[in-house]
C-alpha cells in the first residue's frame, strides 16, 4: 500500500482544486445570514477528521432514505454506512466537533451501477444521506440547520487522538449516541482534494449541500483498516441499528489537518411519494420551528461518559 501511495502521490498533488471558481471570487467578501456573521468562502482551517466506512444491509437502507431520488451506493452487494467526525478548530462560528452518521447514496430516477459512482460522481451525483449529525455548539445547529437544512442537534462531544488510535463519541441526554475508534493508518500523507455532496431532509424538503476538503492524510483499505464501531440507545442512532452494519470497516482515514469550504449554494427539492397518504408518512426531518428560537451560544456540553464504551479517555 505504501508503495503504491507513493506512486500514486506526486499525481494526486498535480490535481486541481475542487473550490469552485465563484468561492474564490467572493474571497474577503462578508454576509449576514439570520443574524450569523460570515467572511466568505464559508471555510474552516487545521481541522482534524476521522473517518470511516462499514458495509450495511442495502435494502434496510434503502427502507430508510425518504422520498424517491436517492438510492443506496452499491459496494460488493452492499450499502456504506459513513462515519465522519470533524474537529473545527477555526471557523466564522467558532471551534466545534461535527459528528455525522450516513448512508453513502447516488441521487437519481434510477439506481446506479455498483464502484462506477466513485469514478463517475457528477454523473451519478454520488453524496450521503445524514441520518444523524450531532455538534457542540448552538451557533452550529442554528447555522447548519437553518441556512443549510443539515440535520444538526448540540449533544456532548469528544475527539481524542493518541499514537495509536483517533476515537469520537457522542452521549445525548445521558445516553450514549456513537462511539467511533479507528486505529491510526499507517503514515502515508496522502494528497486529498475532495468534493462532497451531503443530502438532508428537512421541511419536508431533501437539501443537497457541498463541501470542499484539502489534505494530507492516511488511508486505510480494506484488511488494513481497523475500527470499532457502537451505536447506542439514543434517538438519532436506533434507526441505525436496523442496517445489519458490519463488523469490518471498508476503509478508515485520519487527516490530522483538513482545510474545508462550504459552499453557500445549495440545493432543495420537494419529497415526493405516490399518494397523499404516503406523503405524510416521509420522515421529512424536523420543521423551521426547530431553529427560529435558537441564538448563537459557541458554548460546549460536558464531555461524553466514556465508562460505558470502554473508550480511550481524553
Amino acid at each position: 500500500m505504501k508503495d503504491l501511495m507513493g506512486l500514486v502521490a506526486p499525481l494526486l498533488r498535480l490535481m486541481p482544486s475542487p473550490v469552485p471558481r465563484r468561492q474564490e471570487q467572493l474571497r474577503g467578501q462578508h454576509a449576514q445570514v439570520d443574524g450569523i456573521r460570515y467572511v466568505m468562502p464559508v471555510n474552516s482551517d487545521d481541522s482534524p477528521v476521522l473517518m470511516a466506512a462499514f458495509p450495511i444491509n442495502k435494502r434496510a437502507a434503502a427502507a430508510m432514505l425518504p422520498g424517491t431520488e436517492l438510492r443506496p451506493f452499491s459496494l460488493g452487494g452492499k450499502g456504506l454506512l459513513v462515519v465522519t467526525v470533524v474537529n473545527y478548530k477555526s471557523t466564522d462560528i467558532g471551534k466545534y466537533i461535527e459528528y455525522s452518521l450516513a448512508i453513502a447514496v447516488t441521487h437519481g430516477s434510477r439506481p446506479a451501477p455498483p464502484i462506477l459512482p466513485l469514478i463517475f460522481q457528477k454523473t451519478f451525483k454520488l453524496g450521503q444521506y445524514v441520518v444523524d449529525l450531532r455538534v457542540s455548539t448552538e451557533v452550529s445547529v442554528k447555522g447548519g440547520k437553518g441556512i443549510w437544512g443539515m440535520p444538526k442537534h448540540q449533544a456532548n462531544l469528544d475527539f481524542v487522538v493518541t499514537d495509536t488510535t483517533v476515537s469520537a463519541q457522542y452521549d445525548k441526554a445521558g445516553q450514549l449516541g456513537c462511539y467511533i475508534e479507528i486505529e491510526r493508518p499507517e503514515p502515508a500523507g496522502i494528497p486529498l482534494k475532495l468534493a462532497a455532496s451531503n443530502y438532508c431532509a428537512f421541511r419536508g424538503m431533501l437539501m443537497k449541500s457541498d463541501i470542499y476538503f484539502e489534505a494530507s492524510g492516511d488511508i486505510a483499505l480494506g484488511g488494513a483498516a481497523k475500527a470499532k464501531l457502537v451505536l447506542g440507545d439514543a434517538p438519532g442512532v436506533a434507526a441505525l441499528k436496523t442496517l445489519k452494519v458490519g463488523d469490518r470497516p471498508v476503509f478508515t482515514a485520519y487527516l490530522p489537518e483538513a482545510h474545508g469550504v462550504l459552499d453557500d449554494h445549495f440545493e432543495s427539492w420537494f419529497l415526493t411519494a405516490g399518494s397523499e397518504a404516503d406523503a405524510s408518512r416521509i420522515p421529512g426531518g424536523d420543521g423551521v420551528d426547530s431553529v427560529t428560537g435558537l441564538g448563537q451560544s459557541q458554548e460546549w456540553l460536558s464531555p461524553p461518559d466514556r465508562t460505558a464504551t470502554g473508550g480511550r479517555q481524553p
